[in-house]
């Protein structure tokens, strides 16, 4: 059976906070990325969460990153809860820590490649990534692999150095993991390295892949409680941003939800 062809074109957004998350789910956005690459076109996805969401309100430089994103998914139940209270629900979170094994598996049937870049510097955490993806995605190719040291970015040599590895592999994806905004200022500078290729910032899912970090059980996705498991395993460095700062945002944009406009691209 013919596939059928997914533009991006044909999905609407819901306009969150003053951003705008597109209607799709997890399997167009493999149609969509498969079609791109298979028409020479590159692309970005950002999948925001509250945390991203919250500072896009007052941060220039993480309004930009979504505003320069092909397509924005939403990685965080409230985002879906707060669509669902606006009238004009997101179809199903899409989390990166999911799209990196969907893609995966979606680009390995057209023989294509990825690159990661990020895990633990201790134990080359995106070699890990890369062969378990590889392994269990039949006719994925990886590209290579680059697990930087903490603090490389501040070495302009050794940063030009790392983008360099990646632009001259000439890979299809782009995996970055390495946390937001690093990952994102990663995806900007190699972009025009880059132009047919795609780029995610998947944050932690170089290490949930590698197995370096446990993910949280599916029934704590399912309901929005993820965030419970990652600050139970992280608690100095997640505290402040997720109970003094994400929390009370969260349940503000719960509560202006109903006001929310859907527009279209």
């Amino acid at each position: 059976m013919k596939e059928a062809k997914v533009s991006i074109e044909a999905f609407d957004r819901v306009e969150l906070d003053g951003t705008g998350i597109d209607r799709i789910t997890e399997a167009e956005v493999v149609a969509v990325v498969r079609e791109a690459l298979t028409h020479g076109r590159g692309g970005r996805i950002i999948t925001p969460n509250v945390d991203i969401l919250r500072r896009a309100q007052t941060e220039q430089e993480a309004r930009e990153h979504l505003d320069d994103a092909d397509l924005i998914v939403a990685d965080g139940m409230p985002l879906i809860w707060a669509s669902r209270l606006g009238g004009r629900p997101l179809p199903e979170r899409v989390a990166g820590s999911s799209l990196i094994w969907s893609l995966s598996a979606g680009l390995g049937l057209d023989r294509r490649s990825i690159f990661v870049v990020g895990g633990s510097p201790a134990n080359d955490g995106a070699a890990k990534a890369a062969d378990r993806l590889a392994e269990e995605c039949v006719g994925l190719r990886i590209a290579g692999t680059i697990c930087p040291d903490f603090g490389f970015e501040k070495d302009p040599e050794t940063y030009a150095q790392v983008c360099a590895k990646v632009a001259d592999a000439q890979p299809d994806l782009v995996f970055v993991g390495l946390g937001f905004p690093k990952q994102e200022r990663m995806i900007a500078k190699l972009k025009p390295m880059l132009p047919t290729s795609w780029f995610i910032g998947c944050g932690a899912a170089v290490n949930f892949v590698a197995g370096d970090v446990e993910r949280a059980p599916r029934w704590m996705q399912r309901t929005g409680l993820e965030w419970a498991h990652r600050l139970g395993t992280e608690p100095r460095r997640l505290a402040s941003r997720y109970l003094r700062h994400d929390a009370p945002y969260a349940l503000r944009l719960l509560a202006r939800a109903p006001g929310q406009r859907v527009r279209t691209r």
